[in-house]
């Protein structure tokens, strides 16, 4: 059994006196959990390259067995992969790992598959090349189209890293509210959809980086450049003070990997 989905396994275990008891009990909370953590285990093998496209899963009866859960919480976990483009069920076939451009890489949980792990450099790449080709517009605009409620937004935010610093939840936490809020302030809905794929790049790269030691600089005034050209209305150099914070985040997430 995987160490990652033990507990509540367990827990399932105890009350498996029919397979429609079971069902019943996974429409709740500990089933949705157990169904979770299988998704987030297969998840996190797929994005490491354990399974590779093309490459077909265990058969559901199989998987269960192997797991010692239901069938259900299999079924539901291929569901929530299905749906996020990493995986296709068909009939007498099985579940076949999609190829890599079809997965949904923006997802912020597939995100955070991609990052349970070693990433390639050419994901985390992809990752910075997205955002260095979205943000700096989007400060852009911001600077543009801000209003105080926005500007108070990525104070508190920038007050909340100062607090806490990125080597903390809250820290992370307050640094994704800060891109969030410059992608709100651009009055942009298709930019402000992206605001969860953005700050998920943001926390994964942010927390990849400092596994193994402690961040090479302090970005936070890099995101005080940001804030201070935005409020400015700088349109210019809000955009250049974010390509900048990108960029060095990149050196500072390269520095990361080849430590």
């Amino acid at each position: 059994m995987f160490p990652e989905v033990h507990e509540t396994v367990t827990d399932t275990k105890r009350t498996k006196e029919s397979e429609n008891a079971k069902m019943g009990e996974e429409t709740r909370g500990p089933g949705r959990r157990l169904h979770g953590a299988i998704a987030h285990k297969l998840g996190t093998d797929i994005l490491s390259g354990k399974y590779a496209p093309g490459d077909v899963l265990s058969g559901e009866v199989a998987f269960a067995e192997e797991l010692q859960v239901s069938r259900s919480a299999y079924r539901e976990a291929i569901q929530v992969l299905t749906a996020k483009g990493l995986v296709a069920s068909r009939p007498k076939a099985g579940t076949r790992v999609l190829p890599r451009d079809r997965w949904n890489l923006l997802d912020p949980e597939v995100l955070g598959w991609a990052f349970a792990g070693e990433p390639e450099i050419e994901f985390v790449r992809n990752l910075f090349e997205l955002r260095a080709i979205i943000e700096p517009a989007a400060a852009r605009l911001a600077a543009q189209r801000r209003d105080k409620s926005d500007l108070k937004a990525m104070k508190d935010a920038l007050g909340e890293m100062r607090r806490h610093t990125l080597t903390t939840e809250a820290g992370r936490a307050a640094d994704r509210d800060f891109h969030s809020a410059i992608l709100h302030a651009t009055r942009n809905q298709a930019l402000m959809v992206l605001s969860a794929s953005i700050g998920a790049a943001v926390n994964w790269t942010t927390q990849f980086k400092q596994r193994a030691r402690a961040l090479p600089r302090n970005p936070i005034p890099d995101h005080a450049r940001v804030y201070d050209a935005i409020a400015a209305g700088d349109a210019e150099g809000a955009a250049e003070a974010m390509n900048i914070l990108v960029d060095l985040a990149l050196e500072d997430t390269r520095s990361a990997m080849s430590s």
